[in-house]
């Protein structure tokens, strides 16, 4: 019998979750942690400490999806196109996610979070595939809320890998092209039973996707935040939640407001 799960500590404020009803919750939200460069640099600090500071952001604002209720946060810790950063800073944030993965494995876990991996095996050192697979094989049992970390992760990336394996299930006859949808593709993804993203998630003001999780993001609600990551905590996931459940999500469809009153007696 594993430990008990313990919810995660107040946030120091003494701040608590909104009453917001369950079905106004996104039940996905994909965060892209963007600035810390930019927090370190205004400091006139090396942009590493800016990605130190970075992960006490992370770790409160997946406190803050507990409390409020969120089941799944995606978090882009390295995307494909982050090894055109210098040598210096690629192997910094290399080591950097290994040990953090590795520092507050086990946190997070007495939470009841369980931790999943997303991205390309290639190029990724083999020390950082290691945390990864032992994370998730060690908190695989948790069910309060699923962190996937993006690591090594590009959406065009993970959508070309998905048709280069439909390719080959083509080709060894063990699939009908004919019969290739939408519903396929979603198999072939990284992590096939990761549901749509509800809420896209990015700081520091900057106002595009970066190639995360297009797939899955395709109807998210966007949120951007002003603030770099190192000064996001779980109160500006909270205010991203307000505005989410006060937006009328229609997926493609509309309602006819003439109509609807031509029906009213």
């Amino acid at each position: 019998m594993g430990r008990p799960i313990q919810p995660p500590p107040p946030h120091p404020s003494g701040a608590t979750a909104p009453n917001i009803p369950a079905r106004f919750v996104p039940n996905h939200v994909a965060i892209v942690m963007d600035g810390n460069g930019r927090w370190a640099n205004e400091r006139g600090l090396p942009r590493t400490e800016g990605h130190k500071a970075g992960e006490a952001a992370l770790l409160d604002v997946v406190a803050g999806a507990i409390e409020i209720g969120v089941k799944h946060v995606s978090a882009y810790a390295f995307s494909t196109e982050n090894w055109k950063r210098s040598p210096e800073e690629v192997r910094f944030l290399m080591q950097f996610n290994r040990d953090v993965i590795r520092r507050r494995r086990d946190e997070m876990s007495s939470w009841g979070v369980r931790m999943r991996w997303a991205g390309r095996r290639p190029r990724l050192w083999g020390s950082v595939i290691k945390e990864l697979e032992d994370a998730e094989r060690l908190t695989k049992d948790n069910d309060t809320c699923t962190l996937t970390m993006c690591v090594n992760y590009g959406g065009r990336a993970e959508i070309a890998d998905a048709a280069q394996a439909i390719a080959q299930e083509v080709a060894a006859g063990r699939l009908d092209p004919r019969k290739v949808s939408e519903k396929t593709v979603a198999k072939y993804l990284d992590e096939p039973d990761l549901p749509d993203v509800d809420l896209f998630l990015r700081s520091s003001g900057e106002q595009r996707t970066s190639n995360f999780m297009i797939w899955q993001a395709a109807y998210a609600e966007m949120v951007f935040l002003p603030e770099h990551w190192p000064d996001v905590d779980r109160r500006s996931l909270w205010r991203a939640v307000e505005e989410y459940a006060s937006r009328d999500r229609r997926y493609g469809g509309a309602i006819d407001k003439s109509a609807e009153s031509a029906d009213i007696p």
